[in-house]
């Protein structure tokens, strides 16, 4: 057809069929891929053998039907396990001695750590915590004397304050306590390569790496905001790292089910072919097509391939046109679905036709043809796209349409494939590994009547689909519009993992940053304080939280293990990995999932439930028995003294399996809609549902079973995405982060709760989550207390004393000592910390408390929150101006009501108490000097509103003046009630 890409995209041939709702297992027969008999659509009786555990274990844990990362257990493969028994080898001969000291050599490796802790200067340190002490001194005495000095002539002033400044210090505490240990990670990637990889040659691919596999998971869900170059971008950043292709698998999850997204990565994969091998050829930096032929510096700077110059024009002009075919997809699918559907209806009337004719001259009754044909959507090939239709009907909506997995990018062969050079190729990649990872289109079912739990459903599915397909140990989940920036990033995540004790290590999350902020961060977007500080500070207590995005996970921690060394008795298993391979003996310290040797004997096969392995992982046995490898696979290396916790040297360096039909339709099958039902997916398995961060309450959950985390800070970036940097997205962004944590407070994830397993200032932090939304109610009452204090002519104080000012100046001093301190050890700038702080108090006059209205709402009435998809923008012009158009853009929300009514009250009120004390007979200077005060600060605070506001060039939006107007009425009847009434005892009484 013509103006179409010359591309002709894959056909999709694993899908669930979508013209039935999935409810039973059986159901997933009617699939259209046909695969032979396996155990879970021929049931037959589990037979389990039990063995006697060896601590010095010879043999390397396979599945039947599992796709490993590169696990070798072929019968014919020497055995490396055998490493464990060096001293019982002692007596063989000399030519064994040898092999067993050159296998010797690699467990002696791990005397190099791999990671390291880079202090911070312990003076810095010391007068941090010291002005901690100082300033917890401070308010303790200044909220004795408030307490004990009442203003007499307003207590109801003074009672508002002091019940505000009593939470304003609980809260600090619970910020700041946690702070107490910063400490900063670093990595050493050479030791990782010298210990996994010891025959690599930087000008040459790694034959055998010893590295364990790495599922990538992307998730989308809406086309129209989130657009599909961005996502393509960030897949080609993907593909294209410095990381063992082999060991390397990419999924994308396309909640929304739409053709446009599935046909954006089919170019992107074809782009890969040659946009990968240039990225390796010439060692390019970053990896994203969009921001690296977007660098402001000299592209060409160290550079010393004499090719390099045509290479990159050649792929720049590659990218080009593919930027147009992506862009223009929505258009050719509109044009192809409209031709293919003026054919059907064509089709549909000449039957009717027929019809009509053979019952007027036969008079044949037989049932009536439907003389319109449904507006469907149409794949390049002439099919039915079984995802979402442009125009929705049943079984092809949003919350209505089949599953689909399609490999768009073959799993790679273990051996390099060299590309081709020589004069009269456009481009010579002769020497260069051509090879690309595997990449996977996935899309679950959904049907109606189900829950299917947002982003965490998305996640869990693919889980599960990866878990059949490639079953990586470890996964590293990303957004859509967060790529790669540096390409050794998942190398320094992989450090943390396989470091000693790294089989504790549950998640490693890195920072994340945000490209297209305007140089002013006015709405505090980049969020430098949280990653810098918050995060940063954890990392030296039990690790930071799991934020969304950036974090490589192990397989088995999302699975709901324990983490090893941790003691649980075989009468109460803990974990879902006890229940699928049970334990009879009592266990020694460290969890079932550290001993996957063990197995159960027919005999005593009566002992163990085996219905508790469907309620844990469902019914696929294929995905069960996969949990047993990647465990295994997931272990660091076996360290000098023998270990149980280690694996031996060389046991990933084998060949994977094939992936072949049966396992893509296995995975089809768990990624149905029904599939979870009665099992623990989401309650103990995967990521956790209930909640819209679940992010927060994952994470919460490895903590509380012990486990430990990372903060991995990079030089340069892991990760860079983008950020609404409007006012109202920011706002919605914001609301939306509030109302999950209100969700967690009203939880059983509350901190409150949590088991003894996680440490005390752990505790506290996920306790500050929980209860930050609610400093919202006592933000907005102070400020709402410096007009009062102006119009009423009283202040919190009866009189502005030397002990009040001695403890207010103490307070600030020691708070800004603080901040500098923090910015020195964190690395931020003074102004972002000041952003923050300004943002605080907006978003706590605004989103917060609604989001704690929200929460309460749920809780007492039931009503389910949904929130708004934050919108990604695409690329923006060359023009400074264009790339921050979005900061202007104003769009009118009910949030923004109260910080209004806040500015202009507070204004309003400095101006009426100006007037009123110049004027007046006696004046009441202190009492104006100390409102005047507390209303600049709150006001100095909404400025970056007020800002946002006012519009591009002073130009503010109609609805502002309107709302303000409002408002100003409101005031003046206020003024005049006051005006009417009498104050007595400082109270107000109304004549």
């Amino acid at each position: 057809m013509p103006g179409e890409s010359p591309i002709r995209h894959p056909r999709i041939s694993h899908v669930s069929n979508s013209g039935s709702d999935f409810g039973s297992k059986e159901d997933y027969t009617s699939y259209i891929v046909q695969v032979p008999p396996t155990p879970d659509n021929n049931p037959a009786s589990l037979s389990i053998v039990l063995c006697d555990i060896d601590p010095n274990p010879v043999t390397v844990p396979t599945a039947p039907g599992d796709t490993d990362s590169g696990s070798s257990c072929k019968d014919d493969e020497p055995d490396q396990t055998d490493l464990r028994n060096s001293e019982e080898e002692e007596e063989e001969e000399d030519e064994e001695e040898e092999d067993e000291e050159e296998h010797d050599t690699l467990l002696y490796k791990l005397s190099n750590p791999l990671t390291r802790i880079d202090k911070i200067s312990p003076i810095i340190i010391a007068l941090y915590r010291t002005l901690i002490v100082v300033r917890v001194v401070a308010l303790v005495l200044f909220l004795i004397w408030r307490i004990r000095n009442p203003n007499n002539k307003a207590i109801w002033l003074w009672l508002l304050s002091v019940i505000c400044e009593i939470w304003f210090a609980f809260s600090w505490l619970l910020d700041q306590i946690p702070k107490l240990f910063p400490v900063n990670h670093g990595t050493d990637i050479e030791a990782l390569k010298e210990t996994f990889e010891p025959s690599s040659d930087p000008d040459k691919p790694t034959e055998k790496s010893d590295l364990p596999g790495i599922d990538v998971f992307v998730s989308t869900a809406d086309a129209d905001k989130e657009p599909p170059l961005v996502t393509a971008n960030t897949i080609l950043s993907i593909l294209s790292v410095d990381y063992p292709v082999q060991k390397l698998s990419c999924y994308l999850s396309d909640d929304g089910g739409s053709l446009l997204t599935f046909e954006a990565m089919a170019e992107a994969a074809s782009f890969a072919k040659i946009w990968v091998p240039f990225c390796r050829k010439h060692n390019i930096e970053p990896r994203n097509p969009e921001s690296y032929f977007g660098l402001k510096r000299d592209p060409y700077k160290g550079k010393v391939r004499h090719d390099f110059v045509r290479d990159r024009r050649y792929v720049k002009r590659g990218y080009e046109e593919f930027k147009v075919r992506v862009n223009a997809l929505s258009h050719s699918i509109r044009r192809r679905s409209d031709a293919f559907n003026s054919k059907e209806e064509m089709k549909a009337l000449e039957k009717w036709k027929h019809w009509k004719i053979r019952v007027e001259e036969d008079q044949f009754k037989e049932p009536r043809p439907a003389l319109v044909a449904p507006k469907a959507t149409w794949m390049s090939d002439g099919t039915h796209w079984p995802g979402t239709w442009a125009v929705p009907c049943p079984h092809h909506s949003r919350g209505d349409h089949a599953s689909v997995i399609q490999v768009l990018l073959d799993p790679p062969g273990d051996k390099p494939v060299m590309g081709r050079g020589g004069e009269g190729r456009t481009l010579d990649f002769e020497g260069i590994d051509i090879r690309l990872p595997m990449l996977v289109y996935v899309s679950r079912e959904k049907r109606p009547g189900y829950d299917h739990n947002k982003k965490a459903g998305a996640m869990n599915a693919l889980v599960r689909a990866s878990a059949i397909m490639s079953n990586g140990p470890f996964i590293l989940n990303l957004d859509c519009d967060h790529y790669v920036y540096n390409s050794e990033a998942f190398r320094n995540g992989i450090c943390f993992m396989m470091d000693r004790d790294g089989d504790r290590v549950c998640y490693v999350q890195f920072p994340q940053r945000f490209e297209g902020i305007d140089p002013s961060d006015r709405y505090a977007n980049k969020n430098t304080v949280f990653f810098d500080i918050n995060l940063r500070a954890l990392d030296g207590i039990q690790g930071p939280m799991y934020v969304g995005t950036g974090c490589l996970f192990r397989r088995t921690a999302l699975y709901g293990f324990d983490p090893p060394d941790v003691f649980v008795a075989y009468e109460e298993p803990s974990g879902c990995y006890n229940c699928c391979f049970p334990r009879i003996k009592k266990r020694r310290p460290g969890s079932i999932a550290s001993e996957p040797e063990y197995c159960i004997d027919v005999e005593e096969e009566e002992r163990v439930d085996i219905s508790l392995i469907p309620k844990q992982f469902g019914s696929s046995s294929i995905l069960v028995s996969s949990v047993k490898v990647a465990e295994f696979q997931g272990r660091p290396l076996a360290t000098v003294q023998p270990s149980r916790r280690g694996r031996p040297p060389g046991s990933l360096t084998g060949s994977r399996e094939p992936l072949d039909v049966a396992m893509v339709n296995e995975a089809v099958n768990v990624i149905s809609c029904w599939y979870e039902d009665k099992t623990e997916w989401g309650i103990n398995v995967g990521w956790i549902y209930g909640s819209v961060t679940e992010d927060v309450v994952t994470g919460f959950r490895m903590h509380e079973k012990g486990w430990r985390s990372f903060y991995c800070v990079t030089e340069p970036d892991a990760f860079r995405g983008t950020a609404p940097i409007n006012l109202t997205d920011r706002l919605h962004q914001v609301l939306r982060w509030a109302t999950g944590s209100v969700e967690i407070f009203f939880s059983r994830n509350n901190a409150i709760f949590a088991g003894r397993k996680l440490k005390f200032l752990q505790r506290i932090s996920y306790l500050n989550v929980g209860i930050y939304p609610f400093t919202s109610i006592f933000i907005l009452t102070y400020c709402f207390l410096p007009p009062l204090s102006l119009f009423s002519g009283h202040f919190v104080v009866e009189t502005l004393t030397g002990s009040f000012l001695v403890y207010l100046l103490v307070i600030t001093l020691s708070l800004c000592g603080l901040a500098v301190l923090e910015v020195k050890w964190s690395g931020i700038s003074l102004e972002e910390w000041w952003r923050n702080e300004q943002f605080w108090l907006i978003g706590g006059t605004s989103a917060h408390l609604v989001a704690v209205l929200q929460g309460i709402l749920k809780v007492i009435a039931g009503i389910e929150i949904s929130f708004t998809l934050t919108s990604k923008s695409s690329t923006g012009g060359d023009d400074e101006e264009d790339d921050f158009a979005d900061l202007y853009l104003f769009k009118w929300t009910a949030l923004m009501i109260l910080p209004l009514t806040i500015i202009i009250l507070n204004i309003v009120a400095i101006l009426f108490a100006v007037c009123r004390t110049v004027f007046s007979e006696r004046p009441q200077w202190s009492n104006l000097l100390g409102g005047t005060f507390f209303a600049a600060w709150v006001l100095l605070h909404m400025y970056p509103f007020a800002k946002g506001l006012m519009g591009r060039g002073g130009r503010t939006p109609t609805i502002v003046y309107v709302w303000s107007g409002l408002i100003a009425i409101c005031l003046f009847l206020l003024y005049i009630t006051i005006k009417n009434s009498e104050i007595d005892g400082g109270s107000f009484l109304v004549t």
